[in-house]
């Protein structure tokens, strides 16, 4: 393959993973604005086996190279054996498939592992590389017989290079915070109306009382931290999804690799530990992860997953919180409806075209439940 321009050779390959990439340049395709695609999130899920053998999550990143073997464009690429960790959920379409006597998986996923957060999924040195990029992909599912491909909260910018390539899009919601320069949280609350205010209020007060809240980040979190939270996750991943799908390996790896891009809060009563949430800060954004208890407290949860971040999205100057899928709860929380995109590439011309079907009903009902909840937000109504 050659590039009109450049005239240069372009390789695109299939890698067995992204550890196998430097990971200076790696980054410096990624970027610094989204932690979730970079080398040390991506390497700590592979080393630590959160992703690879029995998991049904093998990595196989895609990368263009020139010819001297320099990193050009990568995405982040896996092969499924199942649609568990996506959340966008697509088991209809793999049921329908199978009933109509297709094999669904394996499948491609290009996404960061386990999150529902928005970010790039196509690393580029050059706009153009995106098409090769894209093109690989559906070559390597050709090969492999694998029935589709998708790639999953794309952030918005990038859409259009998956339409352009003829990818189908699908749309959700999330309710993310905005950051409209609060400097404060009590600044950030004097924009609700006065019901909200008090309601919110005397849920962080009640969510408090007789606990200590503490931050951790970088050097400061410890392995006694990591092993609090891990109990704090091993209950709720076991809640949620059956099993959690982390090991807990992953958060050491996290910490030693990428620790000054975490926060760490845990809530004590006295000197125990009873519950945390685990927050990566962005350039610009701040995403909460994971939540845990080992006691219930009523509030705790708002407090540590959605008002804390709130707290340190102010003081950081960030734009916006990512709070995680679902929770029509955050709302009430200050927390608004946001768009949230996914590309999806299918091999079979007529499960294709049923499914370009579907996905066309959902984006009206989509962007009908986005207006909607805009107009249940907290926040004070024409004054």
């Amino acid at each position: 393959m050659s590039d009109a321009e450049s005239n240069k050779e372009l390789i695109v390959r299939l890698a067995p993973s992204v550890g196998s990439f430097d990971a200076a340049e790696w980054n410096a395709l990624g970027g610094n604005d989204n932690p979730f695609v970079s080398h040390e999130f991506l390497t700590a899920m592979e080393d630590s086996g959160s992703v690879g053998p029995g998991t049904g999550w093998e990595p196989a990143p895609i990368a263009i190279t020139d010819g001297e073997g320099r990193l050009l464009a990568a995405m982040p690429s896996y092969v499924k054996a199942h649609s568990q960790g996506e959340y966008v959920f697509d088991h209809s379409w793999a049921d329908a498939w199978h009933r109509a006597g297709g094999r669904y998986y394996p499948k491609l996923q290009i996404a960061a592992p386990f999150t529902p957060a928005t970010g790039l999924r196509l690393l580029l040195s050059d706009p153009a590389l995106a098409a090769h990029l894209l093109k690989g992909a559906e070559v390597v599912c050709a090969q492999n017989g694998m029935s589709s491909a998708h790639a999953t909260f794309i952030d918005p910018a990038q859409l259009p290079l998956f339409e352009d390539a003829g990818w189908m899009p699908r749309s959700d919601i999330q309710f993310h915070w905005l950051n409209r320069g609060y400097a404060s949280f009590d600044d950030f609350l004097g924009a609700l109306s006065s019901r909200k205010r008090k309601d919110l209020r005397k849920e962080r007060s009640s969510a408090v009382e007789g606990l200590t809240i503490r931050h951790f980040t970088g050097a400061e979190i410890t392995e006694a931290h990591w092993d609090a939270f891990w109990i704090f996750y091993q209950d709720t991943g076991a809640r949620k999804w059956g099993q959690p799908y982390l090991t807990r390996e992953a958060f050491s790896l996290l910490g030693q690799r990428m620790g000054d891009r975490i926060i760490l809060i845990l809530a004590y009563d006295g000197d125990q530990p009873i519950a945390g949430a685990l927050n990566f800060a962005g350039s610009d954004a701040l995403y909460g992860r994971y939540w845990g208890c080992t006691r219930e407290v009523r509030f705790l949860h708002f407090e540590l997953c959605y008002y804390q971040a709130i707290d340190i999205a102010i003081a950081r100057g960030l734009s916006r919180v990512e709070a995680g899928a679902q929770g029509g709860h955050k709302l009430a929380r200050g927390y608004e409806p946001v768009q949230t995109w996914s590309a999806h590439w299918i091999a079979d011309p007529g499960f294709r075209a049923a499914v370009a079907d579907f996905l066309e009903q959902e984006r009206a009902g989509v962007a009908s439940d986005q207006l909607y909840l805009g107009t249940r937000t907290p926040f004070r109504k024409g004054d």
